[in-house]
């Protein structure tokens, strides 16, 4: 199974938490000889290199790009500080993303990083009437207004619009969106439509409808196109 990559030498808990989210299992390496010595034969997927140190981070970037499969899609990750630095080193990454980051953001870099790297030319889109999913670059706009939403949120929205014209309990969209027993119970389903309702503005609202005794349903089926 392809494998993460992650330059670090302790990954913060909330990055490992993004990285479990891409699907991808992943191993932290402290430096090229052991990014070398862990890599799997078919090689990396993606590389994630954590700024802490910028020089030290350069570095490996180099070496990364010099001696260990130089075609693997690297990603850094830095703090504002250290924004001036980036234009005399910007030959040695894929992609930046500047810490701290809007929720889900991380993941969505990785995911569009790797499959940019893989030859993708042609996104996968789901389309209801103006509201545009991007499911390669997780992003969504409707009637060409990007939508600013958090990745819980954005994950919602897609599992509605891929089901139109079915009914959801809150219970089982915990289930299938949020994937466990969430602990704060399903009212943080109805905390998520109301937002992403307000964020899909008066116009495309109702959407998402509200199935009293139920829960929720989202526009008709015969809307849907690929």
């Amino acid at each position: 199974m392809a494998l993460l990559m992650v330059y670090c030498d302790a990954v913060p808990t909330v990055v490992a938490n993004a990285l479990d989210m891409t699907g991808y299992p992943w191993k932290a390496v402290s430096s090229i000889d052991s990014a070398e010595r862990l890599a799997p034969e078919e090689g990396w997927v993606a590389a994630l290199v954590l700024a802490n140190e910028f020089e030290q981070a350069t570095l490996f970037c180099r070496a990364m790009r010099e001696r260990n499969r130089p075609n693997t899609p690297l990603l850094l990750t830095l703090g504002r500080e250290q924004l001036s630095h980036l234009d005399v080193v910007d030959d040695l990454f894929d992609d930046f993303l500047v810490l701290p980051a809007q929720e889900g953001e991380l993941e969505a870099r990785l995911r569009h990083l790797i499959w940019r790297a893989s030859g993708g030319t042609h996104p996968e889109l789901i389309e209801y009437g103006g509201l545009v999913l991007n499911l390669a670059t997780y992003q969504a706009t409707v009637k060409g207004r990007p939508l600013d939403m958090t990745y819980m949120e954005y994950e919602l929205l897609k599992y509605f619009a891929t089901n139109p014209g079915r009914a959801f309990s809150r219970e089982e969209l915990l289930r299938q969106v949020w994937g466990y027993e969430y602990y704060g119970g399903a009212r943080t389903v109805d905390v998520h439509v109301r937002r992403l309702r307000a964020k899909l503005g008066e116009e495309h609202a109702q959407l998402i409808q509200t199935l009293r005794s139920v829960g929720y349903i989202f526009g008709r089926p015969s809307g849907l196109t690929f």
